[in-house]
């Protein structure tokens, strides 16, 4: 009788209690990652964004300092928008279109992001941009000739090999006017200290420069007169050949020494909106940049008491449903178990079955039951057969030799020379039977010694064929051996000649005086296929399956004429394993049958 097992050892509670504590985790984790995830890429996308923006702004400014108008921005506002995946729209003051990346129609976000006024910008970086809000690229009169460029380039060069013969290595780079300017590529202030000595020609003002500067100084003067500011001499402005003025890049103001900070401030205060007014003309006017949904800022995520009520509820549905589940599922996986149990009580002679109701690991264990419960009689139905074909088999040699013993003892026959060797070839019969025996029992324990070496394959059916051309002479069939070059096998010869030796007696057994007993060797990829063919009668097709089988004959009455103990394949199948090898049989009926071994290939000595 099966003990009841408590309930929290069951396998359907055991089941249960994993299945909710899994789903329970799974939920909170699933939950924690998803929000926690979100934040993170919430800030990750606002970031982005707002470099994107502050890129779209710094873009657009760039072509509002080197063009009058907008007329050609649609094209830019196209593939900025592109770039970024952000809708970008343009419009004057008043809110008239001037561009839009967006289809015709679409109403434009609330209120804008910034305006877009290349006279008044703090996102561009480059030296100059950040201390009087001009964008460096609005160069307006400022824009050198083809020929002043030449003339400037020249003297860079010039500069440049200059600082070369000071140790000095140094670069030229390119202002958006075209003026060149030498920096040491080390960072340092050398180039500052040695050009007085290499020259001051990048310090002059070209002629279209100078001109400008003229222009920028009568505005300039007439700011400083109306703040009271007196120089003491008049405001001149030049070019500022290392960069370092902190008005504009390359536009150096020249002051008193005594003037304080309060006059230096108001200075460049003048110069820079006289500036302004002199780039007017050369800059597109102000723009408001309207993207995507404004300039409002991604708010800080946190979950509401809603949110996480409905991730608790979330939650709950999950659990309550997953119970459900696992205990339906827990209650049908146990069924089968539990016919599984029952059945394997059961005495081994009433070799129960169990049904199979599922086609899962429960279903494949209840067929895998069932296989083997009728392996199990398949066995013990060889097994008592067994038992019967050993006993017959020795019972004969053993009949005939206690009879003529018998008669001998009793005077009846003498024991002359034919006598003793009716009895010799009897013992024979039961030796080589027992020797048959005891090679199987040594196969079924795996203790079949091998002594391995190199086999020459010709060599070995060569030495079968002659051990049995004297049976083969007096049943009157031609033995032959063909062999497809030297082949070699890594074996023992021994147990190699025993198991052909074992099919050659089976096939002359079974050819018919005139027949043919053919032994071939070839090459089949990397192995040697070894075949004994003949041309008796063959082996019925119901029969091919059990040839290997122990004490199998095809002929059921035993008959010492027709055939042996029905041993001898079954050892051959059992040497070809040791050897790693395989046998195969196949036969047509009235034509002869064909032994196949096939085994790894040897190397020669």
């Amino acid at each position: 009788m099966t003990p009841r097992i408590p309930v929290r050892k069951r396998l359907s509670a055991r089941l249960l209690l994993a299945s909710a504590l899994i789903a329970l985790c799974s939920v909170a984790a699933t939950a924690w990652i998803a929000v926690a995830t979100t934040t993170r890429a919430l800030k990750e996308e606002q970031g982005r964004d707002l470099a994107a923006d502050n890129r779209i702004l710094a873009d657009l400014s760039g072509y509002a300092a080197t063009h009058r108008d907008w007329t050609g921005v649609q094209r830019t506002v196209r593939e900025l928008a592109a770039r970024t995946g952000r809708r970008i729209a343009l419009t004057t003051a008043d809110r008239t279109l001037v561009a839009d990346s967006a289809p015709r129609g679409t109403s434009l976000p609330p209120s804008p992001a910034a305006a877009v006024d290349p006279l008044h910008t703090d996102t561009y970086t480059e030296s100059g941009a950040q201390l009087s809000g001009i964008d460096p690229r609005a160069v307006g009169p400022y824009r050198l000739p083809e020929k002043e460029r030449a003339l400037l380039a020249a003297g860079a060069e010039n500069q440049q090999k200059c600082l070369e013969v000071f140790g000095v290595h140094s670069r030229i780079a390119q202002t958006p006017s075209g003026r060149p300017v030498v920096t040491a590529t080390d960072g340092s202030d050398a180039v500052d200290y040695l050009l007085p000595k290499c020259g001051y020609l990048l310090a002059r003002p070209t002629p279209t420069e100078s001109g400008a500067l003229k222009a920028l100084s009568g505005p300039a003067a007439s700011c400083l007169e109306r703040e009271g500011v007196d120089l003491g001499a008049p405001l001149q402005l030049s070019m500022d050949p290392g960069g370092t003025a902190g008005i504009d890049p390359f536009l150096l103001v020249r002051y008193p020494k005594e003037a304080d900070a309060d006059t230096v401030d108001t200075v460049l205060d003048c110069v820079t909106d006289a500036r302004r007014a002199q780039l007017v003309p050369y800059v597109a006017p102000v723009a408001e940049l309207f993207l995507g949904i404004g300039d409002q800022s991604v708010p800080r995520f946190d979950m509401s008491p809603v949110n996480k009520a409905k991730v608790a509820g979330a939650a709950g549905l999950v659990l309550a449903f997953t119970v459900a589940v696992t205990a339906v599922v827990a209650t049908r996986l146990v069924r089968p178990l539990r016919a599984l149990t029952a059945a394997a009580q059961q005495p081994p002679d009433l070799h129960v079955r169990v049904p199979v109701t599922t086609r899962d690991e429960t279903g494949i264990l209840a067929m895998a039951f069932n296989d083997l419960t009728e392996r199990r009689e398949r066995l013990e139905a060889q097994r008592k057969a067994m038992v019967s074909d050993i006993a017959h088999e020795l019972r004969s040699p053993l009949t005939n030799i206690r009879g003529w013993l018998e008669v001998a003892r009793d005077g009846v026959v003498d024991p002359d020379p034919a006598l003793l060797s009716s009895l010799h070839d009897e013992a024979l019969v039961l030796q080589r039977i027992i020797d048959d025996l005891q090679d199987l029992a040594a196969a079924d324990a795996g203790t079949l010694r091998l002594h391995r070496e190199p086999v020459r394959v010709d060599e070995l059916l060569g030495q079968v064929a002659a051990a049995h051309g004297v049976a083969a002479d007096a049943a009157g069939v031609a033995l032959r051996t063909e062999t497809d070059g030297t082949l070699w096998l890594d074996a023992d010869p021994v147990r190699m000649r025993q198991a052909l030796g074992n099919l050659v007696t089976n096939a002359l057994r079974h050819t018919p005086a005139g027949g043919t007993v053919t032994l071939t060797a070839r090459r089949d990829g990397d192995r040697i296929a070894l075949t004994v063919a003949d041309t008796g009668s063959g082996i019925d097709p119901d029969d091919l399956p059990h040839v290997f089988d122990r004490f199998w004959r095809a002929e059921k009455s035993r008959s010492r004429r027709t055939g042996g103990s029905g041993l001898g394949l079954s050892i051959v199948r059992h040497l070809l394993a040791a050897h790693d090898g395989t046998v195969h049989a196949d036969s047509v009926p009235g034509e002869g049958a064909r032994f196949t071994l096939s085994l790894p290939s040897g190397t020669e000595p």
